[in-house]
């Protein structure tokens, strides 16, 4: 059984992770036949956002704790992760992917990244196990990696900081999944573009299910 882990920015659209993104991505590891781990980074929200009117609100939450929400409580923080235990990894989108997991949505191509998040993406490329990101957080993982293909769907000021930082954007529609084979980085646009939740579950199902199918192909050689 394929141990994918699954890493949250918090929870919540505005402030943390994309709540139907991460757990339509947990629901297709499942049915692919797999499992799953949650992570988050063990560190304040950059701020926090009513999410009936949009408008920042004064009080701090934590990321990791935050994100047990949709874990149930399941959760280990990110500063644990190690790369031996697992297959592949996972980040859903949501603006904490660009607000929390790095600084993206404030610097664009200037960005930073968490330490833990980083650390998490090199292992795992170094290990030449799959690297998966929904939405937004193709945007880190270039910030990381440097020279590779992605894509976020259609929004041309993303694309911007993703040329900016090095990377190479392919444009795509809702379900379509962007191999960099040579660094076995699978992405997908999901709520970069305009979606309903059946665009999401696509999104979900086929990166999961080209991750998944890139894992069994391993295997065979």
């Amino acid at each position: 059984m394929k141990k994918f882990a699954v890493v949250l920015a918090g929870c919540g659209v505005f402030d943390g992770a994309e709540i139907h993104e991460a757990t339509l991505a947990m629901l297709a590891i499942v049915q692919a036949g797999g499992q799953y781990q949650c992570f988050a980074p063990d560190i304040d929200q950059h701020h926090v956002i009513n999410h009936l009117n949009g408008e920042e609100m004064p009080e701090k939450r934590n990321v990791l704790v935050e994100a047990a929400r949709i874990a149930r409580g399941d959760i280990k923080p990110l500063s644990e992760f190690k790369a031996s235990d697992y297959d592949a990894i996972l980040f859903p989108g949501g603006f904490g992917a660009a607000k929390n997991l790095s600084t993206v949505a404030f610097d664009g191509a200037e960005a930073t990244v968490n330490q833990d998040v980083e650390a998490a993406i090199k292992a795992m490329h170094a290990a030449k196990k799959p690297i998966g990101a929904m939405c937004i957080s193709p945007t880190f993982v270039v910030k990381v990696l440097g020279e590779v293909d992605v894509t976020i769907g259609t929004d041309q000021d993303t694309i911007d900081v993703i040329e900016n930082m090095g990377g190479v954007h392919v444009q795509t529609e809702h379900g379509d999944v962007v191999l960099d084979a040579s660094n076995s980085l699978f992405t997908t646009p999901c709520y970069m573009l305009e979606a309903t939740i059946n665009d999401i579950w696509d999104g979900a199902y086929n990166i999961v299910d080209a991750m998944m199918k890139s894992l069994n192909n391993s295997d065979e050689e």
